[in-house]
């Protein structure tokens, strides 16, 4: 297994941030196999969605509908609704497998790979890509 370690910023704000062209870069030339996209975050997740055409905003609003930020939360510590936060990776999971043919991811035509990070109070966050041919 192949595994190396990116940085993304997501400005302190919740965010979807667009991985696709990085994973595209790690699996170049690889060969057949899975790709393993793996966010080690109690706050993040990764999901394969449509961005570009108001998804990604739609999938933060929804996501805020959802799990509203006020103190209904159990978990409290950190900025007011944080709880939230730690409730949204059971939904969008920390991990997906993305099938790999001839070093080409193998996304449908509108298909990014995205992390998504509710949490506004942590925005560096560290996306593991593992590659098993």
């Amino acid at each position: 297994m192949d595994s190396e370690t990116i940085q993304v910023t997501t400005g302190g704000r919740p965010a979807t941030v667009d991985i696709t062209l990085e994973a595209r870069s790690f699996v170049r030339g690889r060969g057949d196999g899975l790709l393993s996209i793996f966010v080690p975050h109690a706050t993040a997740g990764v999901a394969i969605m449509e961005t570009g055409a108001g998804s990604d905003r739609d999938l933060l609003a929804h996501l805020d509908t959802l799990f509203p930020r006020d103190d209904r939360w159990t978990h409290r510590h950190g900025s007011a609704g944080h709880g939230s936060d730690h409730v949204v990776p059971a939904f969008i999971a920390p991990s997906i497998t993305v099938p790999v043919l001839g070093g080409e991811l193998q996304l449908g035509t509108w298909q990014s790979i995205v992390l998504v990070d509710p949490n506004a109070g942590n925005s560096k966050r560290t996306v593991r890509f593992s590659f098993v041919g």
